[in-house]
């Protein structure tokens, strides 16, 4: 039987998914690599830890499940993004990937808004601040604090186009990845050479652009000998893990949304139209060609909780120890007794574009217990996607009543049950929900192949496994303490900067 294989190169390792056509998961693996963090604010990741990953979880899959690799079709992937990888002209990295992570670049955002204007005029056309962690500052700071990396750069690219080139031998750049660099021309596809300008970069250090389902070329010879899959076989372009989760979730037509809970965790909304930014909430060009992606992100979500399960049980993260903790946190009634936490331990990105926030427990008195903490942990990453949606309600018309929810945050039911009883919103949880973004990747490669005339088509491969309404009950418990935690950021923000800035 015919197939397809595809990968989730995340944030904390990579997965591998053998798929139907029809969009079942088959088998699956997945293999970790780490992060590091050399210096405050930095977070590097080493991409050949990357492809060491897709080669490992190749085998792996393929060897477990017995499948053929005569039998795939073609492959694609996830890929985070806002990376920047240098590569010399034969295709070597020249240091470690600056990863999404990284907010190193909070001097060159400042210098990018007051070329604009300062960061108070930035924000009022822009809708929200550039911070350190976003692409252009990242390429500014490479610039001025590593020249001899700079000069030597052929083409700077994001992990997708580092895994393109590894496949395939050919530079690329994916046009939804791109859209997240804040050069690109959603409406013409294609670079913005009065931007290049405009921040004294240039335009050809940048590679030729590509859709998700474009295909890049085939598996070189070398490539298909270190995975394990036949030369030849078509690489898609694939495109970056928001774009991914919306196909991956069935959020194809306009208005549909979709909830990705993992490290991180983002809401992203399909539509037809440009909008302009908001409250760190942007509008990128989604994985179809034809839609675009109304996106925000908040940048710790499931990271909360695995660092409630090592500082608060002395657990490492594994679903018996996920177990235990949402054992406990399910016996903790709503309002953690008056406890508000504020999951912002690296920054924040949306709805509030800031990398100078961090966490904080607030009313902790000496009569909270553990179970209390760690229950206001899961509801203050819940009180942030409730900020988000109200915003994508208030500032852009889209209700979103109901979410489709993916992710490894979509196994934990005490959290689902608090995210829907603190946001109002109905949630639909997809089968496999960890390894949603491949399957969502191997279903890209669909539509590139021509199995599927258009991702609206995809909607039928991806059923909902579970419903999960939000309770009336703890509603006043809850609107009490959500403008509690907003004002939170009000009274604190001037204290973080003053501490971080």
């Amino acid at each position: 039987m015919d197939c397809l294989l595809a990968y989730d190169v995340g944030t904390t390792g990579c997965k591998a998914a053998v798929v139907s056509p029809g969009g079942n998961l088959l088998h699956t693996a997945q293999v970790a690599y780490p992060t590091h963090y050399p210096q405050p604010f930095w977070a590097e990741q080493d991409p050949q830890d990357w492809w060491g990953a897709i080669a490992a979880t190749t085998r792996q899959v393929l060897g477990e499940s017995a499948i053929p690799a005569q039998t795939v079709r073609g492959t694609s992937f996830s890929t985070t993004m806002t990376n920047i990888l240098a590569l010399d002209e034969q295709g070597r990295l020249l240091r470690p990937c600056i990863f999404w992570l990284d907010g190193r670049a909070g001097a060159e955002a400042q210098q990018v808004m007051r070329r604009l204007g300062g960061p108070r005029l930035f924000n009022l056309l822009a809708g929200s601040q550039v911070t350190g962690k976003d692409m252009i500052p990242k390429l500014l700071w490479l610039k001025r604090n590593e020249p001899d990396v700079y000069r030597q750069t052929k083409y700077f690219v994001d992990a997708s186009g580092y895994l393109l080139y590894r496949m395939t031998g050919r530079f690329a750049s994916e046009w939804s990845v791109a859209s997240g660099l804040g050069l690109f021309n959603m409406k013409t596809k294609t670079w913005d050479k009065t931007l290049f300008r405009l921040f004294g970069l240039d335009a050809t250090q940048f590679p030729d652009l590509m859709p998700s389902t474009g295909c890049a070329g085939g598996l070189t010879p070398q490539a298909a000998d270190e995975i394990g899959l036949p030369p030849g076989l078509p690489v898609f372009a694939g495109a970056g893990d928001p774009m991914i989760a919306a196909v991956g979730s069935g959020a194809v037509f306009e208005g549909d949304a979709y909830l990705n809970l993992g490290t991180s965790a983002f809401i992203g909304v399909l539509t037809r139209r440009r909008l302009n930014g908001r409250r760190g909430l942007v509008t990128i060009q989604s994985a179809d060609p034809e839609k675009l992606l109304l996106f925000g992100e908040t940048s710790t979500a499931g990271a909360c909780l695995d660092w409630a399960l090592r500082q608060l049980y002395g657990l490492e993260p594994a679903p018996a120890a996920f177990a235990r903790m949402d054992q406990e946190v399910a016996q903790v009634e709503p309002g953690a007794g008056g406890l508000i936490f504020t999951p912002w331990m690296y920054g924040e990105r949306a709805p509030l574009a800031d990398e100078n926030l961090r966490a904080a427990f607030i009313n902790l008195t000496v009569s909270h217990t553990r179970p209390q903490m760690a229950r206001a942990v899961y509801e203050g990453v819940a009180y942030n996607l409730r900020w988000i949606l109200d915003s994508i309600q208030e500032l852009y018309g889209f209700d979103c009543p109901t979410l489709r929810v993916l992710g490894g945050g979509a196994q934990g039911l005490p959290w689902l049950r608090i995210i829907a009883d603190v946001t109002g919103r109905r949630l639909e949880v997809l089968p496999n929900p960890r390894e949603r973004l491949a399957v969502g990747a191997a279903l890209v490669a669909a539509v590139g192949l021509g199995i599927y005339p258009s991702f609206e088509a995809l909607k039928p491969c991806i059923p909902v496994e579970r419903v999960i309404e939000p309770d009336p009950a703890p509603r006043p418990v809850y609107e009490r303490l959500y403008p509690a935690y907003q004002q939170a950021y009000h009274s604190l923000k001037d204290l973080y900067h003053q501490m971080n800035g």
